[in-house]
């Protein structure tokens, strides 16, 4: 059941994030070693068992949860999930944890941009300006033009786009089906695309990295499922904010057990991007809280 409780969905979220950042360290450790389509694919059977018997427990059962008039789009948005997440735990490897989740930070400002074409949503003058200044805040991370520009960015720029994209494409099924019914579909066809290409890649596994397999499939059905009772708690748009606590929460993973350094630029450039992502978050919010004020008056 859904309640207001603002303080409860905060710390939830927070606690979530805090999960998923060391589902992405646990993520990176495993993935220097092997395959990360097999680490994603092990990952998904243990996430749609999860999401599996979450459906069987809500009203309805199963069948209601699979219940959809847009089994193409929601098809679409399972196997597109799969292909970020690859991305994703690819570029942890290659580019590292904070310039990727710096980086990453991104995919509210492309939400934004991309919401006018794909959704059909008014983008205002204020909130285009905060997607450029978004952009600048990237550019500052990847300071093109110098020695310490590296073409893997490209990769976890990538990783947000399509994350973007699946985010909005989200937000275009809800119109129709249920977040229960969403859910459902990520993680069941999610798991079948991943394993039909994860088999081909299937190494043997040293059985104290079955330990962090685990303790990466627990981590990714602990968060969703701290995530589902934040939203239960709190409206999304009070506590998206706190999302970026995972940028911070990683860092603090990278630094400690990788060894990564987070330079000034990095800092820099990541700051503005959460800071333009922020005033995303809050303009529409604010022009959500527009429509109800002037029916409440319509009716006073």
């Amino acid at each position: 059941m859904s309640q207001n409780n603002t303080r409860a969905g905060i710390a939830l979220m927070i606690a979530a994030v805090f999960v998923f950042a060391v589902q992405d360290g646990v993520s990176r450790l495993l993935a220097d070693t092997y395959n990360v389509w097999m680490i994603v694919m092990i990952r998904y059977w243990f996430f749609a068992l999860f999401v599996i018997a979450v459906a069987a427990r809500g009203p309805g059962g199963i069948r209601a949860a699979a219940a959809t008039t847009q089994p193409f789009l929601q098809t679409f948005r399972g196997v597109l999930l799969i292909f970020e997440i690859v991305a994703t735990v690819y570029a942890f490897v290659i580019l590292g944890l904070i310039p990727t989740h710096a980086l990453f930070a991104s995919y509210p400002l492309m939400i934004a941009a991309l919401s006018g074409p794909i959704l059909g949503e008014k983008v205002g003058p204020r909130r285009w300006a905060a997607i450029g200044v978004g952009f600048i805040g990237i550019l500052v991370i990847l300071r093109p033009g110098f020695a310490v520009f590296t073409p893997e960015a490209l990769i976890a720029l990538l990783a947000a786009f399509l994350f973007a994209v699946y985010g909005l494409s989200t937000r275009y099924v809800a119109r129709r089906d249920s977040a229960a019914t969403s859910f459902f579909w990520t993680g069941t066809t999610g798991a079948i695309a991943i394993t039909a290409i994860g088999v081909f890649y299937w190494e043997p596994m040293a059985p104290r990295d079955w330990i962090w397999m685990g303790a990466l499939c627990i981590t990714g059905a602990l968060g969703h499922f701290l995530l589902i009772k934040c939203y239960e708690q709190a409206e999304a748009s009070a506590v998206q904010p706190f999302a970026y606590f995972q940028l911070v929460f990683v860092s603090i993973i990278a630094l400690t057990f990788f060894g990564e350094a987070f330079d000034l630029p990095t800092a820099l450039g990541a700051a503005i991007v959460v800071g333009a992502g922020l005033f995303t978050v809050w303009r529409e919010r604010q022009l959500k809280r527009k429509p109800t004020a002037a029916s409440a008056l319509r009716r006073s």
